[in-house]
């Protein structure tokens, strides 16, 4: 018995080793099977995904083949609207009523040629303001094109601006042709309607005759740095009489951001130009209103700057800005003393050379939604002038023309604002004007945003 079973142990043993391996074949399929099944989902998955993938990458490869195509436009330019039939609209509206201690037609700054347009704290009482109504419009995927008349209170329309103005040139570059507002400085290429106070600071009266206008060419770089950096060149007709240009200027413009709360921005700019016969009027050695004329050849630097903070950059509740300007002058050439020949002296020319400055400094502070205070100081500085053998009867200047202004104003909304401004001017010798203007401001139709 005993051998029998030792016999056919091993015969067992191979059939239970079968058994048990039959077993856990058995068990062990369904689980192979789960595993395929989910294995081969995955591949699905993956595939769906790649020909996701590559449809979107086709249909981007393809829009940057369109772009390719079309020109590009810089980043400076106007945004594009199709809306070469259905021009921007926009008239701005403005009155204002002046009180002045002094009377307006006596108001002089003695020795500085500046030129008599638009200078001076203007006409007492009630009067319509300069208004504006301007069209713009792209014109076509190349050019912009943007007209704007100032309506004077004198009855009269005048171009400020008509220009076209390039949206396709390399990256950041523009060229503008026309009539425009130059860039030198600051304030001056800002229409009137986005000034913080009714008038113009002293310096750009005597030494841009007001607002500086360019007949001619204009180019502007904005350089791709992380910083802002911005180039530009003008060429003009200035008050030239010949084929060349009789103005040029240069200027450059750095600024960033300090925070998130903080901005800022200077420049510097240089302008030439070749006054012809510029008239301004004056009171000569024997007390008497008379008018000169210069002839010659001027140059102007004007250093700027503007820092804005805004707390996290929300400008909505609460904002400041600082701002400023300096400017020197310098001249050289004639001058033609009294050309109306009021004294009966006949009109003496000679040689003229002169070295002035003069500076502007304001802050802004909205201390409420819509509310604003402002305070702006400015003052010139007569430096040296000689007439030659006119300093016989021409007075040269020793008073430092200056004013302090302040104002107020509310706007309910951003296209309309109220202001309250009160000026103690001393730009002539000797002479307090107290000058109180109320103003208000209204825009109607579209209206672009203003620059930095």
């Amino acid at each position: 018995m005993s051998f029998t079973v030792t016999h056919e142990w091993p015969r067992v043993q191979r059939a239970v080793s079968l058994a048990c391996a039959l077993t856990l074949a058995g068990l062990a399929w369904p689980a192979h099977a789960a595993d395929e099944a989910q294995l081969a989902q995955l591949r699905q998955q993956i595939q769906d995904m790649r020909e996701q993938y590559e449809a979107r990458l086709r249909a981007l490869e393809a829009q940057v083949q369109q772009a390719q195509a079309r020109p590009a436009v810089s980043a400076a330019t106007p945004v594009q609207r199709d809306n070469r039939f259905n021009p921007a609209v926009t008239l701005v509206l403005s009155g204002t009523y002046a009180h002045l201690s002094k009377d307006p037609g006596s108001w002089r700054m003695s020795g500085f040629a500046t030129g008599d347009a638009e200078i001076g704290p203007g006409d007492k009482g009630l009067g319509l303001g300069e208004s504006e109504l301007s069209f713009s419009a792209n014109i076509d995927p190349w050019w912009y094109g943007a007209l704007t008349f100032a309506l004077t209170p004198d009855n009269e329309a005048e171009v400020e601006e008509a220009y076209v103005q390039s949206t396709a040139l390399a990256p950041g570059l523009t060229v503008k042709a026309g009539r425009y507002l130059a860039g030198v400085g600051y304030l001056n290429e800002q229409h009137g309607h986005t000034w913080d106070f009714v008038d113009l600071p002293l310096a750009h009266q005597a030494f841009l005759g007001g607002q500086l206008k360019h007949d001619g060419v204009q180019a502007r770089w904005v350089l791709s740095t992380e910083q802002f950096v911005e180039l530009g060149a003008e060429l003009a007709r200035g008050g030239s009489e010949h084929n060349g240009a009789g103005a040029s200027a240069l200027f450059a413009h750095v600024g960033g951001d300090v925070g998130v709360s903080h901005s800022w921005r200077a420049g510097l700019s240089h302008l030439w130009t070749r006054p012809a016969e510029r008239v301004w009027s004056d009171v000569d050695l024997l007390d008497q209103d008379v008018s000169h004329a210069f002839s010659g050849r001027s140059r102007t630097w004007v250093l700027d700057g503007v820092w804005r903070w805004a707390p996290q950059g929300n400008a909505s509740q609460t904002n400041f800005k600082l701002q400023g300007e300096y400017f020197r002058r310098t001249e050289t050439g004639e001058v033609a003393y009294d050309v109306d020949d009021v004294s009966g002296a006949g009109v003496p020319v000679d040689a003229y050379r002169s070295a002035q400055s003069g500076w502007y400094v304001q802050g802004i502070y909205q201390f409420a939604p819509g509310w604003r205070l402002g305070l702006r100081l400015d003052q010139l500085d007569p430096g040296t002038v000689d007439y030659g053998s006119n300093n016989a009867f021409i007075a040269r200047p020793d008073h430092r023309p200056r004013r302090t202004s302040a104002m107020l104003d509310w706007s309910l909304s951003e296209f309309s604002r109220w202001r309250v401004q009160i000026n103690d001017d001393r730009a002539r010798p000797g002479v307090s004007d107290t000058q109180v203007y109320l103003q208000y401001q209204m825009s109607l139709g579209a209206h672009g945003a203003h620059g930095f």
